[in-house]
């Protein structure tokens, strides 16, 4: 595996310990969407969720349609039955993809969502990074922050 920046990422087979093999493990069920895949399923309804930082999305630009949910609170925000979700979260079943700048912290993210119950949550492959690269829109107008 190559790191987005450069030079090889250590495997982690044989070992299930470290942050590699925490990763392969959230993959493993994970039906990952390209950039563009992911931009079809949201003009199909699909929700985008970024957890980029508010330091990373100032550098570069938002997702237009993306909600913004900090990584701390994503599982209560999105879960139907939380007193204390957004007006969006009222289905399991509904498709969230994660975004986060390099597609890796968004896998994680994406397999927490799983482990709540909300199955059909994946995340996008390379992460904004690859959004932008496929050319696909972007804003620099506010971002639509839940918190």
């Amino acid at each position: 595996m190559t790191h987005p920046v450069g030079g090889d990422v250590p495997s982690a087979l044989g070992d299930e310990r470290g942050s590699m093999a925490h990763l392969e493990r959230a993959r493993r069920n994970l039906q990952r969407l390209t950039p563009v895949e992911a931009y079809a399923a949201q003009q199909r309804g699909a929700v985008i969720v970024d957890t980029r930082t508010s330091e990373q999305r100032a550098r570069t630009a938002e997702i237009p349609g993306a909600l913004v949910i900090d990584r701390t609170v994503l599982e209560w925000r999105l879960d139907p039955t939380f007193p204390w979700r957004i007006a969006e979260a009222t289905s399991w079943e509904t498709q969230y993809i994660v975004v986060c700048r390099h597609g890796y912290s968004s896998s994680v993210a994406a397999k927490a969502l799983q482990d709540v119950g909300l199955v059909n949550a994946t995340d996008v492959i390379g992460g904004f990074e690859a959004w932008v690269a496929a050319g696909l829109p972007t804003t620099h107008d506010p971002a639509d922050v839940r918190e």
